[in-house]
């Protein structure tokens, strides 16, 4: 009986309702593609980079919503535009001044971040700006899942492409810097993936949370696993069974998914911290009281 409950609770939202469906299997392949560039991104030490860019998507997204309203195509287009352009002109900051790249990147994010809520509260509502702030299930319609689904797709098979030159960088950019073009075309490539991860999930997780489903799995995946194939494939479990988990509780609790997907996804990177097989507080725990028996 207690297991036919359970199966209920988990399974009716899906059999029951189409958006939960179309949310599921977008949860799904943003995991899939969560997976490896999380895992890069915490490799090559780029976690503000993602976080900045995650923020970056809104100003786009406001000025595409002014014009077309919510538009899928049009929200997309705008937020890729105005990640893109953030991350060009940080990267020329850094280039060609003084400044670090991670500086930079925080100057640039919070103004495009400051910029899109201005613009969304002057021209739209409080349930529109909540929509693209921290995501909704409602969101994803036939052309949203599609959106997804393209982006993993394309996401996936580039990255098989540059995956040797960007495990280079992650190991030893200056071995990577010898080959000069190659190496920065590399990087440049990832970063756009970057972008695009992030244009494809802020209608399911919202543009404050997205990051989340890309840092957060790849981090609780270290404690798990040292092979760099085995960290991408744990990471992208964890993080479509956060997706999945986190569709759950925001249909039962109705709280905004992108919030619930991060909350389950914390849960899980907790979990790791504590009795991961690699490194955790228990492994630790278990090492200092050998030794001290020793």
């Amino acid at each position: 009986m207690l297991i036919d409950s359970i199966f209920n609770v988990v399974v009716t939202p899906f059999t029951e309702f189409a958006f939960m469906r179309r949310a599921l299997l977008a949860c799904i392949a943003l995991g899939l593609m969560s997976g490896p560039i999380g895992v890069l991104l915490v490799m090559r030490r780029l976690s503000l980079a993602g976080d900045a860019i995650s923020h970056a998507v809104l100003p786009g997204a406001a000025i595409a919503y002014m014009i077309a309203g919510m538009s899928l195509p049009a929200l997309g287009l705008g937020a890729f535009v105005s990640a893109t352009i953030v991350a060009l002109l940080s990267g020329a900051v850094s280039q060609y001044t003084s400044q670090k790249e991670d500086a930079s990147l925080a100057a640039f994010y919070i103004m495009a971040l400051a910029l899109g809520v201005a613009l969304i509260s002057m021209q739209g509502t409080s349930v529109d700006l909540m929509h693209l702030l921290f995501g909704s299930v409602l969101a994803v319609d036939d052309g949203g899942l599609l959106l997804v689904v393209s982006v993993t797709t394309l996401s996936l098979i580039t990255l098989a492409m540059i995956w040797r030159p960007l495990l280079m960088a992650g190991f030893d950019p200056s071995f990577l810097a010898q080959y000069g073009r190659l190496g920065r075309l590399s990087s440049l490539i990832f970063m756009l993936l970057v972008v695009l991860a992030f244009v494809a999930s802020f209608q399911t997780l919202g543009t404050l949370m997205a990051v989340g489903l890309l840092m957060l799995p790849a981090t609780a995946a270290r404690f798990w696993a040292k092979d760099i194939v085995a960290l991408c494939l744990i990471a992208s479990l964890f993080a479509a069974i956060s997706g999945v988990t986190g569709l759950l509780v925001s249909f039962y609790v109705h709280i905004p998914s992108g919030p619930a997907i991060v909350l389950v996804a914390g849960a899980l990177y907790a979990l790791s911290l504590l009795v991961g097989a690699r490194e955790s507080l228990l492994v630790t725990l278990h090492r200092s009281t050998r030794h001290k028996l020793s």
